[in-house]
């Protein structure tokens, strides 16, 4: 196995990763309510996907907090 004779530098090492970069994730419009998801995800806001229920979405605190103060 070849072995490097010469330790390399910071950055020649740091030139080669600049393109390592995390990609924000894509997102989607959810068609029942409206707000982003991930895409081929049930939708963690009202729990639909493909046009049906899927699952039961427990009501946050924050949100219905918000609901709350909106009809005050």
């Amino acid at each position: 196995m070849p072995v490097p004779k010469r330790r390399h530098s910071r950055a020649r090492g740091r030139k080669r990763r600049t393109h390592y970069t995390a990609s924000a994730p894509a997102l989607s419009v959810c068609p029942n309510c409206g707000r982003p998801k991930l895409p081929h995800r049930v939708c963690p806001y009202c729990g639909y996907y493909d046009g049906k229920k899927v699952i039961e979405v427990k009501v946050r605190v924050k949100e219905k907090a918000a609901e709350g103060e909106a009809q005050a």
